[in-house]
């Protein structure tokens, strides 16, 4: 496996996301080899010590290009986090049937379905730490049958997976109350997404609503839920339009402050902006795992802002995040030299303003445009 890897992370690094390493594991629970498909984020081979969330599609021989394709996409716009995508394939329809094996009354895997079970969480998931660079944060994406058997992890008191994309499950006996009951019992932050489609299976659909339905009236406090209802889709047309759905509403929190985040949370405060900026980035990774530099623009943001609200205290606590994010930049003294200015101390301002110089340019902040700042300070602070 790793010197597969390696052949995958020298590819990468010469064409880029999107190649794709097929791959096997032999398993001692089901006494066979299962096939796997691996996709690394481009950003792999760049940086050894960087860990990525890991994205387990069960039906991967069908869901893994859609779920690549709506990846590679969000990456260019850098609105999802780089994830390892990993799909496992089924060979034929009878080995998946097997395989998802369910007692008709305890509603629990048995057989086979119970070995399937025990694959996953006893050798697939270490074989790929082993391997892989991933992170805490684990999602796990079925349909149909794999969808309605990825909630069986549901049932331990330590779920290996975090996030669940459920598209249109077809669940087993009591599933569609047993999960809500279980999700409210957990004290970390956990992500289920469900959907379904207005075509879909009327045995599979009614479940689902039940679901729903049960799923907003628990006290899902820890919980990201979202159900989708898809119009003009069949139990099977549904996947590609759920598959970014689920994606963008697990990682809201990771993409850029947007304009309808700026102008309806946050331009709307009376203050706080800074700690509003904060928060965010606590919170991609707290939830998600992820450890992540502020991204320039959303320093552009919370700055607008603070001039629109003219909270201009704040920008010394935003220079404080912008030294430690962008260390050798100018953006710490133009944060510095805006304080300064706005509370009428020029000197300061004009101090700040030269230091700027001296450092790299980052965005729109150019050795001109701390030029300009410095040359209509200089008459204001003779006068003084």
């Amino acid at each position: 496996m790793k010197k597969i890897i390696l052949l995958l992370v020298l590819a990468l690094s010469l064409n880029g996301f999107g190649q794709v390493i097929k791959d096997s594991i032999f398993s001692n629970r089901l006494d066979k080899y299962r096939y796997l498909s691996i996709s690394l984020p481009p950003s792999y081979g760049k940086d050894a010590k960087r860990a990525y969330p890991l994205l387990l599609a069960l039906d991967g021989d069908y869901l893994f290009d859609p779920i690549q394709g709506t990846l590679k996409y969000a990456y260019y716009w850098d609105d999802l986090p780089e994830v390892i995508l990993v799909g496992l394939n089924h060979t034929t329809d009878t080995e998946r049937d097997e395989e998802c094996k369910v007692d008709e009354t305890t509603g629990l895997p048995e057989g086979m379905g119970e070995s399937f079970f025990e694959f996953i969480g006893g050798e697939l998931l270490p074989y790929l730490q082993k391997n892989l660079r991933i992170a805490p944060f684990k999602i796990v994406a079925g349909h149909d049958v794999t969808a309605g058997f990825m909630n069986f992890y549901l049932y331990k008191d330590n779920p290996v997976f975090n996030a669940y994309i459920s598209l249109s499950p077809a669940m087993p006996l009591e599933m569609e109350t047993r999960i809500p009951e279980r999700l409210a019992t957990f004290q970390t932050n956990m992500f289920y997404y469900l959907a379904s489609a207005d075509g879909d299976i009327k045995s599979i659909k009614d479940k689902v609503v039940t679901l729903d339905t049960q799923m907003k009236a628990a006290n899902l406090t820890k919980v990201n839920y979202r159900y989708d209802e898809f119009k003009g889709c069949s139990h099977y047309s549904l996947v590609p339009f759920a598959i970014p759905s689920a994606l963008y509403q697990f990682f809201s929190v990771y993409q850029p402050i947007s304009s309808n985040e700026f102008q309806e949370k946050i331009v709307v405060l009376q203050s706080g902006y800074v700690e509003y900026l904060k928060n965010k980035y606590d919170m991609v990774e707290k939830a998600l795992g992820i450890k992540m530099n502020i991204r320039f623009n959303d320093f552009k943001a919370i700055e607008a802002a603070i001039i629109k609200n003219k909270a201009f205290n704040e920008f010394e606590q935003l220079a404080q995040l912008s030294r430690k994010a962008y260390p050798r930049s100018m953006l710490f003294d133009y944060h510095m030299a805006r304080f300064y200015e706005n509370n009428d101390d020029l000197r300061m301002a004009l101090k700040h303003y030269q230091n700027a110089l001296q450092l790299q340019e980052i965005g729109d902040l150019t050795k001109e445009m701390m030029l300009e700042k410095m040359e209509e300070l200089k008459p204001q602070v003779k006068k003084k």
